[in-house]
């Protein structure tokens, strides 16, 4: 999951960007309201969570350009204020959610989440793909009720996949979905990093290459598994 965090509070913006970092998100910070309006334009991120007072472009005007252009990233929007009467007007400008300084940041994690299943197409909880079940909200792989063990990366890289549903992804959409915007575009950390968890998933392999495109889930070795299944039962 791709999150943008626009706070002009740069002690705030570092620690929120540490803790979805931690939960295994891949985090760009802003610290003002230019900046954020940039990135969000340019970026396709899953979620921004975006301070409603900031310098330059303000958070409000920032939410309204978004949503007049159709941007389809979800936006929380932070405040120092929480009166029904701001949440309403923050809601009517298009935000998707609204939670108010101070807030735990399990709750923010919740939240965040929440919106990233939000996506279009919407993503359920929990993917499946043949005995691989991968668990967003507990980050949990599992296949054939056996736990694997990735890292964030590895994590992302499947979930990104799963949720593609057999369409190919190209490397540069892994680096884009999966990294964050420090990330060098001519690294070979996408190919190693799938070499690593084609490892960890084991055999049959379920990723496929799609020579000069990308990588896929592989529809023949899951339709095979599921067959397998079905003959078992």
């Amino acid at each position: 999951m791709r999150i943008l965090v626009v706070e002009d509070e740069v002690q705030l913006a570092e620690a929120v960007a540490r803790g979805l970092r931690r939960e295994g998100m891949a985090v760009d910070v802003a610290t003002d309201g230019d900046e954020g309006y940039r990135k969000a334009a340019l970026t396709r991120y899953d979620v921004v969570v975006l301070d409603r007072d900031l310098p330059g472009m303000n958070g409000d005007e920032i939410c309204r350009r978004l949503t007049d252009e159709g941007v389809l990233t979800r936006v929380m929007m932070l405040t120092a204020s929480g009166t029904v009467e701001d949440k309403v007007s923050g809601l009517a400008l298009g935000a998707d959610d609204y939670l108010a300084k101070p807030f735990a940041f399990a709750e923010l994690v919740a939240r965040v989440r929440a919106l990233g299943r939000r996506t279009t197409p919407a993503a359920p909880p929990v993917l499946s793909a043949g005995n691989i079940e991968l668990d967003s909200s507990k980050r949990t792989v599992t296949r054939s009720g056996e736990l694997i063990d990735l890292t964030r990366k590895e994590f992302g890289v499947l979930e990104t996949l799963m949720m593609a549903d057999g369409a190919v992804v190209s490397s540069e959409e892994l680096l884009d979905r999966v990294w964050d915007e420090n990330a060098d575009p001519f690294t070979t950390t996408v190919r190693v990093t799938m070499m690593t968890l084609r490892r960890k998933l084991g055999e049959p392999a379920i990723i496929d290459t799609v020579v000069g495109s990308g990588y896929r889930i592989d529809p023949n070795v899951l339709g095979a598994e599921a067959e397998g299944a079905g003959t078992r039962q």
